[in-house]
């Protein structure tokens, strides 16, 4: 069950001319503001609006013919959601997504445009892995979890190594964390590309589970979290990803529900891109003097841009 920089070359070949290349923006006002060269990485223009494209695409096409034809089961909030169904879409293969009573609807409804079969389960009252693994058992399908998996976290450095492919001589790279996946594969592609570069990861105030299990040197688990980043509204970390998180992060960075809002909406004003909250996570962190000392050149990964539209508005409407 154990991920390498290899794992992550690999499965940059494997989605090679399937996921966007996503740009590199960088703003010269932000720069001069925080006096560090800052380099965003646009997630959030990748195919289904987030990063989950990459390791979804890369862990379906690694199944054998019977498990394609059978078809395959997700757990998701809402961007593993898409990226799955859509990847699935792609290489014709059933899939059925559980997805929380409360995920945004615009989430909700571009899974079930990409033809996927959508289940709905209470967060609060039910464990959502135990409801996608009674439909895997009853149906035969393949689980496929949204980050705990070597073929989806292999996937997801994909879009860390190109970064670091283009933005040479980092010396910090800031990644939202949720359950793990885009940081423990963004740290193996850093490493492996940048091998001084350090690699922190950002999570909410109201959900740092990860932050809480980085702190105590094991998995602790938190009650539901309630934050604006709903992408991030993760309870414990995964099995997989929290040993390479220990290994190859160098810190996990936490940021206030404000401040999520703040890194959101410069984004969204000043470089003109919408993002979702979870992505504001990374600019929030600099913004409000997050940055490690001594750092000169910065990336931040932008994980995703499905945002409400109500959400969006509030958010622009803040301040």
């Amino acid at each position: 069950m154990t991920v390498t920089y290899l794992d992550v070359l690999a499965a940059a070949e494997r989605v090679r001319g399937v996921v966007n290349r996503t740009p590199v923006f960088t703003s010269r006002a932000l720069n001069s503001h925080v006096g560090v060269e800052v380099f965003f990485k646009g997630e959030h223009l990748q195919r289904t609006g987030s990063f989950k494209f990459r390791g979804a695409y890369n862990a379906l096409t690694l199944l054998d013919r019977a498990a394609k034809k059978r078809g395959v089961v997700a757990f998701s909030s809402g961007n593993h959601a898409q990226g799955l169904a859509y990847a699935a879409k792609l290489l014709g293969i059933p899939a059925v997504i559980c997805m929380p009573s409360d995920a945004p609807k615009v989430k909700l409804e571009a899974t079930a445009g990409y033809g996927a079969e959508i289940v709905r389960y209470d967060r609060f009252t039910q464990d959502r892995e135990q409801v996608a693994n009674e439909i895997a058992s009853a149906r035969g399908l393949t689980l496929i979890p949204p980050y705990d998996h070597p073929h989806i976290i292999a996937g997801q450095g994909t879009a860390a190594l190109e970064l670091c492919e283009e933005v040479p001589d980092l010396d910090v790279l800031f990644v939202p964390v949720g359950g793990g996946g885009l940081i423990a594969g963004s740290a193996l592609a850093a490493h492996g590309t940048q091998p001084g570069i350090r690699v922190y990861g950002v999570e909410p105030h109201n959900a740092a589970d990860t932050h809480a299990s980085f702190r105590k040197g094991e998995r602790v688990k938190i009650d539901p979290p309630d934050t604006l980043a709903d992408g991030l509204r993760i309870t414990i970390p995964g099995r997989i990803t929290f040993p390479i998180v220990q290994q190859s992060v160098h810190d996990i960075i936490t940021v206030t529900e404000p401040e999520i809002v703040m890194g959101t909406r410069y984004v969204i004003e000043r470089l003109k891109q919408v993002i979702e909250p979870s992505a504001g996570t990374g600019p929030g962190a600099v913004l409000s003097g997050k940055i490690p000392d001594g750092v000169k050149r910065l990336g931040v990964i932008l994980c995703g841009g499905n945002i409400e539209p109500q959400v969006l508005a509030a958010i622009m409407a803040d301040g």
